[in-house]
């Protein structure tokens, strides 16, 4: 009969997530993980299996978290959809300036390290950039309806663009742009979304 578990195991996801977040993949081994939980390695392999079937975990949890994030700022009313996405921008501007270590996102670094060699990770940042797009659609829709944005542009093109926006500024502060050059960025973005003409 096998024994019952003794740890949270939210818990060691988030403390592998934070040694697979500092070092990436390749350079994590799990008697680093196995430092960061306070677990064997052991109990590790027979509650996760191996390093990667554990950064599927951790990586899947991440981008689950940063969807349901993303959507909890986007989603409301038709009246403040602007205010929402405008909010959304600036914050990713904010937060990637804050990133003094310069870890960037997971889903960006875990998806350029394994997803030309790992299928899961691709899959699954896939799934999450389309959601994440499918969110600034809804909003930006939403301004449309408002007269914020002009009616006539194509949605899924404009959250396209804002997407990439957003990915751009998460990989410049990365390689070191400083908070007044990614606030710029956040401005000019939201300047160029085409207005109602009339």
């Amino acid at each position: 009969m096998a024994r019952p578990r003794k740890f949270d195991e939210q818990q060691v996801l988030d403390a592998a997530r934070e040694r697979f977040w500092a070092g990436g993949y390749a350079a994590t081994r799990m008697e680093d993980i196995a430092a960061a939980t306070g677990l064997g390695k052991g109990s590790l392999y027979g509650a996760f299996g191996g390093k990667r079937e554990l950064f599927h975990r951790v990586f899947d949890d991440y981008c689950g978290s940063v969807v349901e994030a993303t959507a909890q700022q986007l989603r409301g009313d038709d009246v403040n959809a602007y205010a929402r996405l405008s909010a959304h921008v600036h914050a990713v501007a904010a937060a990637t300036a804050a990133d003094t270590a310069q870890r960037g996102c997971l889903l960006a670094k875990g998806a350029a390290e394994l997803a030309e060699h790992d299928e899961t990770v691709a899959k699954r940042a896939r799934a999450a950039i389309e959601a994440l797009r499918a969110l600034l659609e809804d909003d930006i829709t939403a301004c449309q309806r408002n007269g914020d944005l002009d009616a006539n542009a194509d949605p899924g093109k404009l959250a396209a663009l804002v997407l990439a926006v957003l990915r751009g500024i998460e990989a410049l502060g990365k390689a070191g742009a400083n908070e007044e050059t990614l606030a710029d960025i956040a401005r000019t973005a939201l300047a160029v979304l085409p207005r109602p003409t009339d």
